[in-house]
């Protein structure tokens, strides 16, 4: 399936980029929209850059290569969940699914499924860089315009070199130490010849060098770029001043957490915590600032074009296929739910009640026989429990999620089926249009939020707790809990407070490629074995995943949370997580051995 970017780029010559990708980026104005237009890969670079609006399809091309966690439910068969399948949140149904083995530790470097990050992050670089180094100010104009072509060429240079930190920051995410790929000592863009064996055998740098490389240039960045387009209509899904201040402010504070920041030095705190800031303050003074989403739940599934809280996603799908991999398999007309996606209990104890207390402690009010009353809101707005109504009224098609499971002979609709069921006794209702018509299904846009405003409120929190203690960083998290009438936090150490912002994220930023790396940067798996884990609550366990079994005699409903060792009809995996290997994916074999400088990460070496 995957294929190294070394492989890629030696099988052409110079105009390999000219070769590859069509642009995938379809926008709701799909006539007028920046990143619609299609790129003729045919045509080489001297034909291309030699035409402004080919110039500026070259550039709208490079936005297929953005990080997207909604493309693999184009592969069903490998890819068709969420990639929090891959975290303490979810579990995959589908036994084909990549997650499975990933979560225990199956694959090597030699046949990992998910290094395609790899290839796509710097054949990403590479066409930032082709373009810097050979767009034209003359072709392209550059003059005085009022409106957002004002100074079009430092404009689309921005462009570039944001998008070009947005790769770099995606690979040290997923493979820690990387090279560098900005300007040469000449100030020259670096285009690597991938068939020259002295360019291709690079020494990584740092994660921590490379973050602190990336928030650089993103202050570089910053003031080139309208903080927002005037026109969203036709620039909607653009990078702009604002992503730069966000993806500043999620460098800074990945280099700030453990991972990155071992001695845990207070600096690099008091910079993201400033990072965070900037934006806030960039943002308050914005004709039209960013916001949080009235509703939690529409944040997801409303038209994403008009959603006011996302500051960048990768792209728009009209498509149903996301809701239909999602619903509950019970669903059915012409079109049936599938249901792969299967939240853990793990996730689901992890929600509040509504009065703010978590369900083990004392005054929560929880009720086992109950226990999905007087929660927070937003697990409504996540999870399909047995109970949850769902379904269009007006069409006929509402009724109760079931998933009861009797006996073989006595399930609930929703259980299971031959292609799609639940290991976990939940479904995912987070990115599922409640508008969708079985019997007469209709497409809906979808867009994988890359930032959104919610989360820099949470780095700011964050990094503010960290660096100064509490009381300045209540303000920030509670705007995010007041979304959902959420108590607001108070009186609380650093320490209380640390652990609480730690599960805001897990609830606020599920399902949105956060938690993998929210897990690693802080270093969550040190020192956890899946025995020395058993005696703490459900949603504190990394590598005993849990889940629920319904049955029902009459009216009575019985809660049996299975999952962990020696627990009956325990279907999932237990997790494994070699420690320091898993902290990181491997540097794909054939890259370290046809460019050995470039090393491999611990414990993924492949011998000979």
């Amino acid at each position: 399936m995957r294929q190294s970017h070394a492989k890629a780029f030696k099988q052409a010559g110079r105009h390999t980029l000219l070769l590859a990708i069509l642009l995938a980026i379809v926008a709701i104005q799909a006539c007028e929209s920046f990143l619609d237009k299609e790129y003729d890969a045919s045509l080489s670079e001297e034909k291309v850059f030699g035409n402004q609006a080919l110039t500026r399809q070259f550039l709208a091309n490079i936005y297929t290569n953005l990080p997207d966690g909604i493309a693999g439910f184009n592969d069903d068969q490998f890819l068709g969940a969420f990639r929090d399948c891959m975290t303490d949140n979810a579990t995959s149904f589908w036994g084909l699914h990549y997650y499975n083995k990933i979560n225990t530790d199956a694959y090597t470097a030699a046949d990992h499924p998910l290094l395609t990050f790899w290839n796509t992050d710097f054949t990403g670089i590479r066409k930032c860089n082709t373009f810097l180094a050979n767009a034209k100010p003359a072709i392209v104009g550059n003059a005085a315009l009022p409106g957002d072509d004002n100074h079009l060429y430092d404009r689309y240079v921005a462009e570039a070199k944001l998008l070009r930190a947005i790769f770099h920051f995606d690979l040290v995410c997923w493979f820690g130490d990387a090279p560098i790929l900005g300007e040469d000592e000449a100030g020259n863009p670096i285009v690597l010849d991938m068939n020259k064996q002295e360019d291709m055998n690079l020494h990584r740098r740092p994660a921590a060098e490379v973050l602190e490389w990336i928030a650089a240039q993103c202050d570089e960045i910053k003031n080139a770029l309208p903080f927002r387009y005037a026109n969203e209509g036709v620039n909607w899904g653009r990078v702009n001043g604002a992503a730069a201040h966000a993806l500043k402010s999620r460098a800074t504070l990945y280099r700030a957490s453990a991972l990155n920041n071992p001695d845990d030095n207070r600096d690099h705190w008091l910079a993201a915590k400033q990072a965070a800031l900037d934006f806030i303050t960039a943002n308050a003074a914005a004709a039209t600032p960013y916001a949080l989403h009235a509703d939690y739940q529409g944040c997801f599934y409303e038209n994403p074009v008009t959603n006011g809280e996302i500051i960048l996603a990768r792209s728009v799908w009209n498509t149903n296929r996301i809701d239909l991999q999602l619903l509950p398999p019970g669903f059915t007309g012409s079109v049936s739910g599938a249901g792969r996606t299967n939240p853990t209990q793990n996730f689901v104890d992890c929600f509040e009640m509504t009065n703010g207390r978590r369900i083990e402690e004392a005054g929560s009010t929880y009720l086992p026989a109950n226990p999905y009353s007087h929660r927070d809101p937003r697990m409504v707005a996540t999870i399909f429990h047995h109970g949850s109504s769902w379904g269009r009224a007006d069409q006929g098609e509402q009724r109760l999620v079931d998933v009861h499971f009797n006996s073989a002979t006595d399930k609930g609709t929703d259980y299971r089926e031959s292609m799609g069921g639940t290991y976990t006794g939940y479904y995912l209702k987070k990115h599922v249009n409640p508008s969708l018509i079985l019997k007469a299904p209709q497409n809906f846009p979808h867009a994988w939020i890359i930032f959104r405003y919610a989360e820099i409120l949470l780095n700011a929190a964050e990094a503010t707790n960290e660096a100064d203690g509490p009381s300045a960083a209540y303000t920030y998290v509670n705007q995010v809990r007041a979304r959902v009438n959420m108590p607001a936090y108070a009186n609380m150490t650093k320490e209380e407070l640390r652990d609480r912002l730690r599960n805001e994220r897990r609830v606020e930023l599920s399902f949105e490629d956060h938690r993998f790396f929210d897990l690693r940067r802080w270093k969550l798996y040190d020192g956890v074995t899946a025995a020395n884990e058993l005696a703490k609550p459900r949603h504190q366990q990394l590598l005993n995943m849990y889940g629920v079994q319904v049955t029902v005699a009459g009216a009575a409903i019985t809660y049996t949370y299975t999952g962990a060792p020696g627990s009956p009809n325990n279907d999932m995996d237990l997790r494994i997580f070699n420690n320091p290997k898993n902290y990181y994916f491997p540097i794909p074999d054939s890259e370290t051995k046809r460019a050995p400088n470039l090393g491999q990460n611990p414990g993924w070496e492949v011998g000979e």
